[in-house]
């Protein structure tokens, strides 16, 4: 079956049914094997046992960023190609989004506290990436706010396309302005800097977490999908009613 096949809902939720427990299996699996690596993993000669908290914290930053690059990806689908399935796709990452990133600003309090002295600074970095969960809560309050389908799916693509400027500002903030935050130590060109006993289960952890982020959304998708079916039931009905 071709992939242009899946863009029917029909088809779409058939291949969710399959392949949904299977990815929430590998999820399960690798976080139970990235938890263990980082039980193993050594403490650093400077923060100790609190490093350990980068093990979530670095990860869910990572799928913080994804999540609203799947969006993006979603809101071009349509309002460019107007792909069946791409606003389901959209709203659908949006909460699973807000999730990892409240994720990232909570373990990034807790690291913080015993490093910087305090849960919370107002940095370049700490500061867009707040911005970045607002604008989650705002995309899924819009979703909620517009009744019509596909009136809220090109409002929340609109406001998406825009957000997503603040993407490369979370990158590269610690480049651009003074922070607190080191410089990129594992996404760049010259390499990881990180000490490969930390990387390691580092990148498990990161894999285990994207597998998450996946079965959440095809989860979530497929749940919106069997939503409008309903909400579609429930209109004919209203239409069909003697007296409507």
């Amino acid at each position: 079956m071709a992939l242009i096949d899946y863009a029917n809902p029909s088809k779409f939720l058939s291949f969710a049914d399959r392949v949904l427990p299977w990815l929430i299996g590998c999820a399960a699996l690798a976080l139970a094997f990235g938890i263990n690596q980082v039980y193993g993993a050594p403490d650093d000669y400077q923060q100790g046992a609190t490093v350990k908290i980068m093990f979530v914290h670095v990860p869910a930053a990572w799928l913080a960023m994804f999540g609203w690059g799947v969006m993006s990806i979603a809101a071009l689908g349509t309002l460019v190609w107007r792909h069946p399935l791409a606003d389901v796709a959209g709203k659908a990452a949006a909460p699973v989004g807000a999730a990892f990133t409240l994720t990232c600003l909570v373990t990034g309090s807790l690291w913080g506290r015993p490093m910087w002295g305090t849960y919370w600074v107002w940095d370049a970095r700490l500061t867009s990436v707040f911005i970045l969960f607002l604008m989650y809560l705002g995309v899924i309050a819009l979703w909620r706010t517009i009744d019509e389908p596909s009136r809220a799916a090109r409002a929340a693509a609109i406001l998406t396309l825009a957000g997503a400027v603040n993407l490369p500002i979370i990158k590269f903030s610690v480049d651009w302005w003074n922070t607190l935050h080191q410089p990129a130590s594992v996404l760049r060109l010259g390499g990881p800097t990180i000490h490969p006993d930390l990387l390691a289960p580092l990148l498990i952890m990161a894999f285990a977490l994207a597998l998450l982020f996946f079965a959440l959304h095809l989860a979530v998708m497929r749940n919106e999908i069997l939503r409008r079916r309903v909400r579609t039931m429930h209109l004919l009905q209203a239409q069909a009613a003697p007296g409507s």
